[in-house]
């Protein structure tokens, strides 16, 4: 994964939680992870390495595409997680798809191994960006892309319905100071200056609203959001007890503003940026 070795990712609850979730995660995520895709455009026998690849996407879905006679390198900081991700690749019966246990930040690849490199919701958590993007350029072959789908603004209905909610109750910083940041490059033309920096050419980068639905109820929603959202934990860690129950009550309300059917369907703005090694 693209953050350093401290991250709260490998913990068990996070474990658990991601075991727990893994079907209805996927399925919430199931349409970026289409769109990134399309947007990273990965062809038959095409070299790819994924960044942050968790628990498998979109590294399993461009395996599918990429053919027998190419291949795929999920990427990630966290082992256990990744051995849920070879585990989903087996059940699809993939034999162009291997795990690597690496940082981001020293990639443990030659020079130009690669015609592709993606990264969905990791970039944001690089510790060093200029570096690990330089990295990226390293092992990309020339006139090869590096794609990036990062998260947009704060204010937008997924986080505005549950941690907004959190905050407003109990006040203080949204995200602990000097820690990790979801939205780093949420602002117009943040990530692609960071490509620029790195060195990349013909960079790309636009913003889209695209389908975020989760498949279940409200209350789903809202423990989902408390167990996986580790960069809230320190915002979650102030409720007081004494203030619990009124803020999962006025968190399901928000979040009801969105359901239809079984289903709560939020819609997520996210930032697209691509760049080309020279």
């Amino acid at each position: 994964m693209s953050v350093e070795a401290r991250s709260p990712w490998g913990a068990s609850y996070r474990l658990i939680a991601a075991e727990k979730w893994k079907a209805k995660s996927a399925a919430m995520g199931k349409d970026v992870t289409r769109a990134f895709v399309e947007y990273a455009r990965p062809e038959p026998g095409m070299k790819v390495l994924d960044l942050a690849s968790g628990t498998g996407e979109p590294a399993i879905s461009i395996a599918s595409q990429v053919g027998a006679d190419g291949h795929v390198t999920a990427m990630d900081l966290s082992p256990e997680l990744l051995e849920i991700a070879e585990s989903r690749a087996r059940e699809r019966g993939l034999t162009n798809f291997s795990v690597q246990h690496a940082d981001a930040h020293h990639l443990p690849f030659a020079d130009q191994s690669f015609d592709l490199i993606t990264c969905r919701f990791g970039v944001m958590f690089f510790t060093d960006a200029d570096q690990a993007l330089r990295e990226c350029h390293r092992v990309l072959k020339p006139h090869s892309r590096a794609c990036f789908v990062a998260a947009g603004p704060f204010d937008q209905p997924y986080w505005s319905s549950t941690m907004a909610i959190v905050h407003r109750h109990v006040g203080g910083p949204v995200l602990a100071p000097g820690g990790p940041d979801p939205f780093r490059f949420s602002g117009p033309g943040s990530l692609s200056a960071a490509l620029r920096g790195a060195g990349f050419a013909d960079i790309e980068e636009r913003t889209e609203t695209l389908p975020w639905t989760w498949p279940g109820p409200v209350e789903e929603v809202w423990e989902y959001a408390q167990a996986m959202s580790t960069h809230f934990q320190p915002l979650l860690n102030r409720i007081p007890p004494e203030k619990r129950d009124q803020i999962t009550r006025d968190v399901h309300a928000a979040i009801r503003k969105y359901v239809d059917g079984d289903s709560v369907k939020f819609g997520a703005v996210l930032v697209l940026a691509s760049g080309t090694a020279r």
